[in-house]
């Protein structure tokens, strides 16, 4: 009887959804999702689009239809926050590119549409011209910057401000493995955070609503700094797992125990929330 959404509900007021980007969300499933978080009447998702609109780039109409089909739930009862297009490191700022961009946005345009790049040549005062243009916002990320990975920033180009920390394990980053989330085996030093929180601020003062994922997800790793980003961002002192708390001591330096089930805190962060990949 135990289900992780409901119980990460007690402490966020946002997840991401991941498995959307593996495979278009069937509504039955997502009608349940909603239902485990009722408890919490302004949680919102954010879902990741499929990766055959942004990786393979092979996407049919009919998979459009699929893919709109599954997140019709969240749409219709106001719970999507966004809807993140995430294209990798080798999609680089081409004519070809920015075409299959604009055009994208536009086939998904009555969503709230978040732009992530991680190639540098992206970082361009026109490009951030263009998404405002669309009213698309702009992912501001924390990743290894190796190369021309594209460094953090605090941009923001529509009413949904958006943040994205990926962690620091630069020497999994680009090496495939037999376990792809270890590139994600990350957990941030306090003073890691301490100029993101500035650039929370700066974004949320910029936009409607801002969200923000920690996707260092290994270990209970991204519950813990965002939590932690929750106490630094809004000077509040959250409520956290006591088994977290005993396994990272910086937590436990900014949140109280919450060790009993079920329990909801009152974590309401007016236009912002802080989120988990889920």
């Amino acid at each position: 009887g135990f289900h992780e959404l409901e119980y990460l509900a007690q402490f966020f007021d946002a997840v991401e959804i991941n498995t959307s980007f593996y495979n278009p969300p069937r509504p039955e499933v997502v009608k349940g999702w909603i239902r485990q978080v009722q408890h919490h009447p302004s949680f919102k998702f954010t879902a990741k689009l499929w990766q055959g609109f942004t990786h393979d780039r092979n996407a049919t109409p009919e998979d459009e239809r699929m893919f709109k089909e599954g997140i019709a739930p969240l749409a219709e009862t106001g719970g999507l926050g966004a809807l993140l297009l995430q294209f990798p490191w080798s999609f680089k700022n081409a004519p070809e590119n920015r075409q299959y961009l604009a055009d994208l946005c536009r086939r998904f345009q009555e969503y709230p549409l978040v732009l992530e790049v991680r190639h540098s040549s992206w970082n361009k005062p026109e490009i951030l011209e263009m998404l405002s243009e669309l009213g698309v916002g702009f992912c501001n990320i924390d990743q290894p910057v190796i190369g021309r990975s594209i460094k953090p920033s605090g941009n923001v180009t529509a009413s949904v401000g958006y943040v994205r920390l990926h962690g620091r394990n630069y020497k999994e980053w680009f090496t495939p493995n037999e376990n792809p989330g270890e590139r994600y085996n990350y957990l941030y030093r306090l003073e890691e955070l301490d100029p993101w929180v500035e650039r929370i601020r700066h974004v949320a003062q910029q936009s409607k609503v801002t969200f923000v994922i920690t996707n260092n997800h290994a270990r209970g790793q991204a519950v813990a700094n965002g939590l932690q980003l929750i106490a630094l961002v809004t000077g509040r002192t959250p409520q956290a797992p006591e088994s977290l708390r005993n396994e990272y001591s910086d937590l436990a330096d900014l949140t109280v125990s919450a060790d009993s089930w079920p329990r909801q805190p009152q974590l309401h962060f007016e236009n912002r929330a802080i989120n988990r990949k889920e």
